[in-house]
């Protein structure tokens, strides 16, 4: 299975490859070297695999989960290292799983200054990683996993994992269908507001994967154009949806899943509500326009609640109410189902009505006061996952804190980074290491730990964390 996702991974560098003698670039050999040693690692792979059954067991599924993001990203920083960009290990692994985990984090500056077969290379990864590599293969090769339910169960994001065919590979098939789309009309949508076709392709595979990566350093305020804000605002909004209800509202036609289905309606109210009191803000405290204002809130928490990371204003001269609205959107995260990393709308809704109901449990104790979501009632379990999520995050936040400070960093930029990271967001609010600046200057044992932390992000931590039990490896 690890073989054949590296197939996978050869033909998108091949691509870049070719995308490298178009524009008559170096880059070609760097490519070609990493489809080389990518594609003879897979053929060993398939090779030592060939006698092995067509069924896969809940470990195995979680092991191939969590090893397939660590070989895509192993994998993947070999463009990096050939093209001397990142001639260090360390840094190029860094990059490359910050790219497939839809991180946004670099250690690059001035990516401008790029090959294009490499700035292309960057904003794949991210839009292979947005819904989740192995989730790619389950609607490619539905037979190459045959324990795909299992395997889906392991990557997917969110509490509530909704299916939209009884066939999981169809559903599969609709999912990434829905995201094509998506990229394809977003980057048509740049390209009309004046972008290059090179551009457009670039930002719209970071837009919907809410990855972050862009091919300039400034990202949209280098445009200039806030008909382009307006668009990615739009698309990061879309991308931020559970892709279950898109596809009911697009082509089941049943508008009235989306409308009137809870989570939406909590992500909604996550967006209005913090964009109208930074709004508000920028215009009473620093001058702006109305216009200039809305504009710029609704960008921002968009992209902070999408944890795609970007920004088009220094919002480090912002006052500090905003920066804490901004952080906790991050930590949030939009829907589960969506390309979103965070903790997601639905397990915030869900902690709201449970606490709600605890509170009326205190006056009412011999009442029986289900949670419930859409009108359905949340299993024990579920709600126990809940708890066990949200307590596990805050412990990794805390760790995560305390070695950056051990590390030398201050504080509030050691709280910012461990809440990048581990909700995929990829730029912390400070002025230190800011949105427009790179992260080169963590130390190295910083960076791995980080690497972790991201991928434990993309993950939702559970996938990962059981392999490190010692009930996983005990033979039965």
């Amino acid at each position: 299975m690890l073989g054949t996702l590296l197939w996978f991974e050869t033909a998108f560098m091949a691509v870049c490859a070719l995308m490298a003698v178009g524009y008559g670039e170096d880059g070609s050999v760097a490519f070609l070297l990493s489809v080389l040693v990518t594609a003879a690692c897979s053929v060993v792979l398939r090779a030592a695999g060939i006698q092995s059954g067509g069924s896969i067991s809940r470990r195995e599924a979680y092991l191939l989960v969590s090893l397939a993001w660590v070989m895509f990203s192993a994998f993947g920083m070999l463009p990096y290292l050939f093209f001397g960009v990142l001639p260090d290990l360390t840094d190029a692994f860094f990059e490359s799983m910050s790219g497939f985990t839809t991180t946004g984090a670099t250690l690059i500056d001035r990516v401008e200054l790029l090959p294009h077969s490499l700035l292309f290379w960057r904003s794949l990864t991210q839009w292979i990683g947005g819904l989740g590599i192995v989730f790619f293969t389950i609607a490619l090769l539905p037979s190459m996993t045959g324990g795909s339910v299992r395997v889906f169960a392991a990557e997917a994001t969110g509490p509530m994992r909704s299916r939209i065919h009884p066939k999981l590979s169809t559903g599969a098939k609709w999912i990434w269908s829905i995201y094509l789309l998506l990229t394809m009309l977003c980057g048509l949508c740049f390209w009309l507001c004046g972008m290059s076709v090179f551009d457009a392709a670039c930002y719209s595979m970071s837009t919907t994967a809410t990855g972050g990566f862009t091919p300039q350093d400034d990202g949209l305020t280098s445009f200039h154009s806030p008909m382009m804000e307006y668009v990615s605002t739009g698309f990061m909004f879309l991308s931020g949806i559970n892709f279950t209800l898109l596809y009911m509202a697009m082509f089941r036609r049943h508008l009235s899943a989306l409308l009137h289905s809870e989570e939406f309606h909590f992500y909604l109210g996550a967006i209005m509500l913090p964009a109208a009191i930074i709004a508000t803000v920028l215009v009473s405290s620093c001058g702006y326009d109305v216009e200039h204002a809305v504009r710029s809130a609704l960008f921002h928490v968009v992209s902070m609640l999408t944890t795609t990371g970007v920004f088009t204003e220094d919002i480090g001269t912002w006052p500090y109410i905003t920066w804490l609205l901004l952080a906790l959107c991050g930590v949030m995260g939009a829907s589960g189902g969506s390309t979103t990393g965070g903790l997601k709308s639905m397990r915030c809704l869900m902690l709201v009505k449970q606490i709600r109901s605890e509170l009326h449990r205190m006056l009412h104790p011999n009442a029986i006061l289900p949670v419930r979501i859409d009108g359905q009632p949340v299993s024990r379990d579920k709600l126990s996952q809940l708890s066990t999520f949200f307590t596990i995050n805050i412990m990794m936040l805390l760790i995560a804190t305390a070695v950056m400070v051990l590390s030398d960093i201050d504080l509030v930029n050691s709280v910012q980074i461990a809440i990048s990271l581990v909700a995929n967001v990829g730029a912390p609010l400070s002025s230190d290491v800011g949105p427009s600046m790179s992260w080169a200057s963590l130390p190295d044992g910083t960076k791995w730990l980080a690497t972790g932390l991201m991928l434990m992000g993309r993950l939702e931590i559970m996938t990962l964390m059981v392999i490190f039990t010692r009930e996983f490896w005990r033979e039965r």
